[in-house]
């Protein structure tokens, strides 16, 4: 996206549902009414739904925004979000702006080796079996890769081998696969299955439970980002006080579990949405990210802010590392035309590329909510934004819900009840 765009998108919350989509279709070279065919139906019809879980009586929609302003190692650009709640959207764009300031975002992932688990119990001696399985490490690798032919020709396989003794009579081996731009839930679950049975025998237990870890930490990302001081200043304070709030809020949440689970759930606003728009598991990829905030026995924040040491150039630092198993093969992708536009507006490459926009944003996120929360409070930025849900919730329509959202806004009192008062008085009913 061009610096140009970047300037046009600063008022996309200001235009016509249409406007935004010729824009984006404009910058991104897809023709409009392509975007609008794969937009329709919430890019899923019914009939493709029946298909694709069980019992299906219809599909449920959400709303599917764009975050902006958003540069990830000096490229500019956009992020598709389904979430429902106000603001957040428009946090994560705001942060992202902010971070802009300071170079954007720097990114970084792992290859994206998956952990294929296979449980053994009733192993009559754990440290002979473990000797035994890496001694024959190399022929175990081997079957594994033959069990996934279709894989092989793009470069993934598998890449190792894991043994873990979990005390008493059981251990697991974890077989590391790379699964290149999918997920990979499908290729690791069949290598357990397909390998179990091989490593059962050489250990003399029992064969267990033979399947992915959502605790995915071969394929984790990090994210870093600088936040100039003078960037965050406010009307009612200086950028280096804000600073200060931020890194306080920070440490309350290194320092409190119950504050982290918050401080995390601020990350996920943003990376889940990211998720879900581009077709992936959103509940794995939050399985991930909590066990890793708990690895060390508690649970911890998976972003982290300081303050520069240095004087003469004075910023925010920020980072963020998390597991992010994603896909942009397979799965949903293949059936929903609305998963497959949101991978081409984030111009993704590769599941790994996927996978720093998604932590980008979710950085961007936690910055947005700790500097609302450090300064003004976050409610008022959240129910300015939610006064217009509560607007629509009564029936105005058009103009009518800015005109009603504003006034209960203003007066603080954002309920059904006031905004049908004022809807009634812009209508002159009685």
């Amino acid at each position: 996206m061009t610096g140009a765009a970047q300037g046009k998108m600063s008022g996309l919350h200001k235009m016509q549902v249409s406007e935004r989509r010729a824009l984006v279709a404009a910058e991104l070279g897809i023709e409009a009414a392509e975007l609008d065919r794969a937009l329709e139906a919430g890019g899923l019809e019914v009939q493709t739904a029946d298909k694709q879980i069980e019992n299906v009586i219809g599909t449920y929609a959400l709303p599917l925004s764009v975050a902006v302003h958003l540069v990830i190692n000096g490229e500019p650009r956009i992020a598709p979000m389904v979430v429902e709640e106000p603001s957040v959207v428009a946090a994560a764009s705001a942060a992202c702006k902010l971070v802009a300031k300071g170079g954007g975002f720097q990114a970084e992932t792992d290859e994206p080796v998956m952990i294929s688990q296979v449980q053994l119990y009733d192993v009559p001696d754990t440290a002979a079996a473990k000797k035994a399985i890496e001694a024959q490490r190399e022929d175990i690798l081997r079957q594994a890769d033959a069990a996934m032919p279709t894989l092989l020709p793009f470069g993934g396989g598998a890449r190792g081998l894991e043994v873990r003794e979990l005390g008493g009579a059981m251990m697991v081996v974890h077989l590391l696969i790379d699964c290149r731009d999918a997920m990979g839930a499908n290729i690791v679950n069949t290598v357990a299955e397909k390998v179990g049975p091989r490593i059962s025998s050489i250990a003399g237990g029992k064969l267990g439970l033979r399947i992915l870890s959502n605790l995915a930490d071969h394929r984790r990302v990090r994210v870093r980002c600088r936040v100039p001081v003078e960037a965050l200043t406010t009307r009612e304070r200086d950028g280096a006080e804000v600073a200060e709030l931020v890194e306080q809020a920070s440490r309350f949440a290194e320092a409190d579990p119950y504050r982290a689970a918050t401080h995390n759930k601020g990350i996920m606003n943003g990376i889940d949405p990211v998720v879900i728009a581009t077709g992936n598991d959103w509940r794995a990829v939050e399985a991930g990210a909590h066990a890793w905030a708990a690895r060390r026995g508690r649970y911890e924040p998976i972003a982290i802010w300081r303050r520069s040491g240095d004087q003469h150039e004075a910023a925010l630092l920020g980072s963020i590392e998390l597991p992010m198993a994603l896909g942009i093969v397979g799965g949903t992708l293949g059936n929903h035309r609305g998963a497959r536009m949101a991978l081409r507006i984030a111009r993704i490459r590769s599941s790994m590329d996927l996978a720093m926009v998604a932590a980008s944003v979710g950085l961007a996120s936690n910055l947005a909510a700790l500097k609302a929360l450090a300064t003004e409070g976050i409610q008022r930025g959240h129910m300015s934004l939610h006064a217009r849900s509560v607007a629509m919730s009564v029936g105005a329509m058009g103009d009518e819900v800015e005109r009603v959202a504003a006034e209960i806004g203003r007066t603080g009192a954002v309920n059904p009840e006031a905004a049908s008062e004022v809807l009634r008085r812009l209508r002159g009913e009685p």
